[in-house]
């Protein structure tokens, strides 16, 4: 078992060779980001399903640290970004109602809602980002998913900035779970992601190969 699973995670870092080891550490990132700009137009932050009745850690850490950025005078705006894909809520929605419940203006939250992996969170939150004549953008996410899309962003986006989530600064903020109202946005005949794509389908989405970047729209 020890063997197979040691086999699963080197057949994973290979196949995502493109986005994995030889990316810098995401202090740096944050760093070099802030030196570059010392505020941004807008953040993209990539969608979490929603479990309800409440928020789990990943999508928990992605909105505090994105409230935090906004607070601080980081970001003007955000971006959340994701479909329903593994559960009956878009994922983007969610968020931005746990946003505002942290203080966030709803003027100050964009909504991407096609997005079902997480390249499609980068390359249509950029798309959106730009039609809203938002310049000097970034990608705000937890570390491992930033390193992850890394040379994807490089390779598809212009000047897009990295503001991966630092855990000594989460861990001095609050954690507490807001409440809000999401029963409403529950879709009817909803199909999760499984059940649409093979494994290998979603294998490539999460490459990117769904994507059409010649598409204008």
């Amino acid at each position: 078992m020890h063997k197979k699973l040691i086999a699963g995670t080197l057949f994973v870092l290979i196949l995502f060779s493109d986005c994995s080891l030889f990316t810098p550490s995401a202090g740096k990132m944050y760093r070099q980001s802030l030196k570059k700009h010392a505020q941004y137009d807008a953040v993209i932050v990539p969608g979490v399903p929603f479990k309800e009745p409440h928020w789990d850690n990943p999508m928990l850490m992605r909105v505090i640290w994105a409230v935090h950025l906004y607070k601080r005078g980081i970001a003007k705006n955000i971006i959340m970004s994701g479909s329903a894909v593994y559960t009956p809520y878009v994922e983007a929605k969610i968020m931005k109602q746990y946003a505002v419940a942290l203080g966030v203006p709803e003027q100050n939250i964009f909504i991407e809602e096609r997005a079902e992996h997480s390249t499609e969170n980068i390359w249509y939150g950029y798309k959106l980002a730009k039609s809203k004549g938002f310049t000097v953008v970034a990608l705000a996410s937890d570390m491992f998913q930033t390193k992850l899309l890394y040379r994807f962003c490089r390779k598809r986006t212009n000047g897009l900035g990295f503001l991966p989530s630092m855990f000594d600064t989460l861990r001095t903020l609050s954690h507490a779970t807001p409440e809000i109202e999401y029963k409403h946005l529950k879709l009817e005949n909803f199909v999760p992601l499984p059940q649409r794509e093979s494994k290998w389908q979603r294998l490539r989405g999460t490459r990117g190969k769904h994507i059409n970047f010649k598409d204008a729209d």
